[in-house]
Formats: C-alpha cells, sequence, structure tokens
C-alpha cells in the first residue's frame, strides 16, 4: 500500500516524545516508540512509575505544576498522555505540541460532557441523566426505573465510582456509595456482549480501525479480550465503526482513540470513550501487524499508519489482576504464551501487574 501523502509537520526518529503519566499504557507506548528511532521523557508525580524504567528522561512533578510542564515542553519535540484523569488546565502550556489535543481530553474526563458529546455526533448510548443529589437521584429513577447504575461524573475507571441501584430502597446506599458527589444516572442496559473499537487517526484525518474486539469484565475491571468476537459483536460492527469515526473525527483527534459499545439486539450503543490506547487493545502487540502503541507514536508524530491485520486465526488477552502475577512461572514457561509484565512492585487487589497474550493459528 502506498502511504499517504500529508502536509502534517513530521517528527523524526531521534526526536524526544513526551509521555504524561508513567504508568503501564506509558511503558508500552514507550517500548514502541524505542524501536521506532525515538526517546521519551516521562512526567508523573510518582517516585517510581513503571514507564520511567524504559525512558531516557524523566521529570517527577505534579500535573498541576504549570512551570515544571512548561520546562517538561521545552524539552519534548511532542507530547502525549496515557490516561485522561489529568487537569485540563495547567496542559495548555504545551500548546500545539500536544497530541491528542485537549478537546479530547475535557470530553473524555467527564461522563455527562462525554455523553453529550456522543449524542450530538449521532451514536447512541443508554438513556442518562444528570444528579446531583438525592432528590435528583430519586427523580431518575422515577424516569428511567430500575436497574439503574450511578456513575460520577470524574474519576471513575475499573469500576470505581460506580453503583447499582436495584430497586428503590437502595437510592440511599448507592448515592453514600459514590460519595455523594455530581453523577450520572444511567439506565441498565440488556446487552449480549461488552466490545471496543480501537482506532487511530492522524492530523490531516485518515483513520486506520483494528477489528472489533469482544471483552469480558467482572467487579469492573477487563478481564479478558478476544478477536474475533462473537456474532452479536459481529453483527454491530459496521455502524459501531461509523460511530467510532464520527467521534474521532468531531474531536478531531490525533493518535489512538478508543471507544466502548454495549452489543444490543437494536444495534450499538456507546457505554465510553477512552482518548488513548487502551487496555482491550494489548493484543495487538503480538496479533497484529502494526501495535495500538506502535500507530499511536507514528500517528501523533505524523508518520503512515501500519496495517491493523490480524496474526493468526484467533487472539486472546487475559489481564492479570493483584496476586495472579505471581502464576509468571508457570506463564513464561508456557509454550505460545507471550507475557508482559509492568514491573509495579507491590500486588494490591485490582491493580493490573501484567497481562498474557495467546495466539491460535
Amino acid at each position: 500500500m502506498t502511504p499517504v501523502l500529508s502536509n502534517v509537520e513530521r517528527i523524526a526518529p531521534g526526536s524526544t516524545i513526551g509521555m504524561i503519566g508513567g504508568g503501564q499504557l506509558g511503558r508500552m507506548l514507550a517500548i514502541a516508540a524505542a524501536r521506532l528511532g525515538y526517546r521519551c521523557h516521562i512526567f508523573d508525580p510518582h517516585e517510581h512509575p513503571c514507564a520511567a524504567d524504559v525512558a531516557a528522561a524523566f521529570t517527577r512533578a505534579a500535573f498541576e505544576d504549570r512551570a515544571a510542564l512548561e520546562a517538561f515542553a521545552a524539552q519534548v519535540d511532542v507530547a502525549t498522555y496515557e490516561f485522561e484523569n489529568l487537569p485540563v488546565d495547567p496542559l495548555s502550556v504545551i500548546g500545539d505540541k500536544l497530541r491528542p489535543g485537549l478537546k479530547s481530553l475535557a470530553v473524555a474526563q467527564d461522563r455527562a460532557d462525554e455523553k453529550q458529546f456522543i449524542e450530538k455526533c449521532g451514536a447512541r448510548v443508554a438513556p442518562w441523566r444528570s444528579v446531583s443529589n438525592l432528590a435528583e437521584v430519586e427523580a431518575a429513577v422515577v424516569e428511567l426505573g430500575v436497574p439503574l447504575v450511578l456513575k460520577t461524573r470524574r474519576y471513575g475507571y475499573d469500576g470505581k465510582g460506580q453503583a447499582w441501584v436495584r430497586s428503590p430502597n437502595d437510592l440511599g446506599d448507592a448515592w453514600d456509595s459514590i460519595g455523594r458527589e455530581p453523577a450520572i444516572a444511567e439506565a441498565g442496559v440488556d446487552f449480549a456482549a461488552e466490545f471496543s473499537i480501537i482506532l487511530a487517526r492522524t492530523a490531516d484525518g485518515e483513520s486506520r480501525l483494528w477489528e472489533p474486539i469482544e471483552n469480558l469484565h467482572s467487579d469492573g475491571i477487563l478481564r479478558r479480550s478476544k478477536v474475533p468476537a462473537g456474532k452479536s459483536v459481529l453483527a454491530n460492527a459496521d455502524e459501531a465503526r461509523s460511530m467510532a469515526i464520527d467521534i474521532a473525527t468531531a474531536l478531531e483527534h490525533v493518535g489512538v482513540l478508543t471507544v466502548e459499545f454495549f452489543a444490543t439486539a437494536s444495534g450499538p450503543l456507546v457505554n465510553e470513550i477512552a482518548p488513548r490506547v487502551h487496555n482491550s487493545g494489548h493484543w495487538t502487540i503480538e496479533g497484529s501487524a502494526t501495535s495500538q502503541f506502535e500507530q499511536h507514536i507514528r500517528a501523533i508524530c505524523g508518520l503512515p499508519l501500519g496495517p491493523g491485520t490480524r496474526a493468526g486465526s484467533s487472539v486472546t488477552m487475559d489481564n492479570l489482576i493483584g496476586g495472579e502475577v505471581n502464576r509468571w512461572p508457570d506463564l513464561v514457561a508456557e509454550e505460545g504464551a507471550h507475557l508482559h509484565l509492568y514491573g509495579k512492585g507491590e500486588a494490591r487487589p485490582g491493580r493490573k501487574m501484567g497481562h498474557v497474550t495467546r495466539l491460535c493459528g
């Protein structure tokens, strides 16, 4: 395939990529960047972020520290972020070097803003309402019925900041359990499967998508992703791809974007978006011609995007949560298993410590 010609500035290998956030996604992005000849500079407030182990430079500072961010921006040629729970205003000092831009970040970190934006793009979501007090939760139950789920507008991930209301008697406890924070109340969805569409988009609008990824969750945490997806997901796939492209275009997104869906009998419903590489895309490291991490580096640096074709007849990725990482001796000895350990140290319950990918055929 001939690369699409572009007028977008190309960041050449040998340049430095700034990485805001030093977790496992930043670690895998830094590894992909190094393969293409780039250096990475990590910006993170923690003493020993795991991404810094594989990066050329590390700045330890608060995400709100504008002076530190300005100094960081002066040392990098382009910058990106590995998670969305970041203060938007301080990052404005990075300017046009930041890819994706602040719009993607701001929309994704507030669930009410995110729902409104998705609907404006013409995509469907589950019926929902904003709630800021118990009376509004009660009104939402009357309007939407039960079951419904309360989700804090900000800082929720891996099932945190969420509580189910399965009967009117649950209202008070559910509201208390999310800290009485501003939230959305979302109607329960009758779905056949959960899946994600991951795409990469360049500054001049070229997009590449991987195939739909079927996801299995437990206690709000992703446990397994697999491709190819099952029939219920594939029946929703074409419409979901179109929705994902429309959302990325409206955001003017540059880099990888993930859109999570519910597969339903009446078509796909968007659950949420993530303006970054995603846990459900880890399988692409061994299972795709171009991993999501390499594709993100290509997109933010103005390089041609690679193909997203699958290697093998099927691929599964399993997360290693908490103490499951202690299975590493067996996993590293398992033929055909590709083990990734994140170097995080303490294996706390619910903490993602690594993953293992298996290819068949």
